[in-house]
């Protein structure tokens, strides 16, 4: 599959999970109508951004994966023939909480999941109340639409992940997000363009929009697809408004970008040793 055509849901917190279930079903027979074969929600994507406080409450958010909600969107994913990304809390045992993200394949097979393995702790972000780092290593997925990693996030201030993600084989890699105008939007759109030249793959950056009602934090949208040039692919989606964004990403491309540049010919591994050590 040369072109495939990938959809980012960046929306705003409804008040409860099942509408926001429903919102996002909603939004993936949008996207299967408009001819997208694979999508990607934002993190914690049917709940609000509870990080904002450090309340036990939203554990009950928590659940199995793969569980109900996986399950669900497994016989929507079967429907719509859509790979799918699903960005969720989960409980692997009590006491045992992840920020982790499930994919499922266009025939709504569960192929696996990934956690996040850097978790911040500052002002309005306080994720080590809420997640265990990830232990699940830089998964890529083989699916109808090729072969799709994820880095959630805080994530992607961490080079090591990315270069992890392209070495196992990543093609489309999704960045599901919550972060907030204050204190990062000036390195949205530098880093992940930076990650997708260096690592030479495509790169879907997903942010949550609105001020929810644990905080004053404003998310500011802005999602966006990025080439293994550092272009972004279209126009970056509102900093305001809930949005869908679909678009062509063109994999014949990271042929062309990899001749030309050949970075991972070009990697000196046996030099790195250092940069691993504690």
């Amino acid at each position: 599959m040369s072109v495939v055509r990938a959809a980012l849901v960046q929306t705003s917190w409804t008040g409860d999970k099942e509408s926001m279930i429903v919102a996002h079903e909603n939004y993936a027979r949008e996207a299967a109508a408009a001819g997208a074969q694979v999508i990607c929600f934002q993190e914690l994507f049917y709940g609000p951004y509870f990080c904002q406080v450090q309340d036990a409450a939203f554990y009950e958010y928590a659940e199995t994966v793969p569980g109900p909600t996986v399950e669900r969107f497994q016989a929507l994913a079967r429907e719509l023939s859509m790979v799918m990304v699903l960005p969720m809390y989960e409980q692997e045992q009590p006491g045992f909480l992840y920020n982790t993200a499930a994919v499922i394949d266009a025939d709504g097979s569960y192929l696996g999941k990934y956690r996040k393995h850097h978790i911040p702790h500052v002002r309005g972000f306080w994720e080590k109340f809420y997640f265990r780092p990830g232990n699940l290593g830089f998964p890529v997925f083989d699916t109808a639409v090729g072969k799709v990693g994820v880095y959630i996030c805080y994530d992607r201030h961490f080079p090591e992940g990315w270069r992890a993600l392209g070495l196992n084989g990543a093609q489309i890699v999704f960045n599901p997000s919550a972060t907030s105008r204050g204190l990062s939007s000036y390195l949205w759109k530098l880093e992940q363009p930076a990650a997708a030249v260096a690592n030479e793959y495509f790169i879907g950056a997903i942010n949550r929009v609105g001020i929810e009602d644990l905080g004053d934090d404003d998310f500011y949208g802005t999602s966006y697809f990025v080439d293994p040039q550092g272009a972004f692919v279209g126009e970056v989606a509102d900093s305001h408004s809930p949005e869908l964004m679909i678009r062509d990403l063109d994999l014949e491309l990271l042929t062309e970008v990899r001749n030309r540049w050949a970075f991972y010919r070009d990697r000196r591994p046996e030099a790195y040793g250092d940069l691993v050590q504690p």
